[in-house]
């Protein structure tokens, strides 16, 4: 049995253990970017310095004399109504940039059902699933290989940056491995391995760094290169 190494952050606390070094070693680094209370100590010390205005030049001291012996303008004889300056009209609110809403793609199946497939699935997800499988439709603009049979059967989610959702236990390694946020928690109420999956919403926005890939637990999911 392989011994387990271990990582503590020394800012949060956080224990990160796995079995090969290597792989802990990607998961410190990515920790030390993502740490919430390492970035929070920083902009306390940032916020900490003291703010040095700059000295006025002669010039500007010259013009501000200059300015202040001048006689006060003479009074405008336009009514205030004409003169006021019309109220800024308000901006329509807009989707957050990066696909962060909800709802922004094309959605044609259903998380809930009545299912009766309810069987565990075993790691490691088939890699060639896109050859094997048929596309059963889309969530959020997000292809799902079948078969689909909700609650029980979700299938393989995504083209690029893909997640066999039964085989999928929701331990959030891969989350928290990830460089740039491409997964955030989808609610999968009724699935026998674990009732919340992680949702890649930016899989746009993957790196192919492989980092969710290699934390992966029971081997869940799969990174192709665009193209593949």
């Amino acid at each position: 049995m392989s011994s387990l190494n271990e990582y503590v952050c020394e800012d949060c606390g956080c224990l990160l253990i796995h079995g090969n070094p290597l792989t802990l070693d990607s998961m410190r680094d990515v920790h030390k970017q993502l740490c919430v209370i390492k970035r929070q100590k920083a902009i306390a010390a940032e916020s900490a310095k003291p703010v040095i205005p700059p000295k006025p030049s002669s010039v500007t001291a010259k013009a501000t004399a200059s300015a202040s012996s001048l006689p006060p303008p003479a009074p405008s004889l336009s009514s205030p109504s004409s003169s006021a300056s019309p109220p800024p009209t308000p901006l329509a609110p807009s989707a957050v940039e990066g696909g962060g809403t909800r709802g922004g793609g094309n959605t044609t199946i259903s998380l809930t059902g009545s299912g009766t497939n309810y069987s565990k699935v075993d790691g490691p997800i088939d890699a060639s699933f896109k050859s094997n499988r048929q596309q059963a439709g889309t969530f959020q603009g997000i292809k799902v290989w079948g078969p689909l049979d909700p609650p029980g059967q979700l299938g393989i989610w995504g083209t690029e940056v893909c997640v066999d959702f039964d085989i999928c236990v929701a331990d959030g390694a891969c989350i928290e491995a990830c460089p740039v946020n491409v997964y955030e928690w989808l609610d999968t109420p009724g699935h026998p391995a674990s009732e919340k999956k992680p949702f890649m919403i930016r899989e746009k926005d993957c790196i192919f760094c492989m980092a969710c890939e290699n934390v992966c637990p029971p081997q869940a999911i799969k990174i192709f290169q665009k193209g593949q």
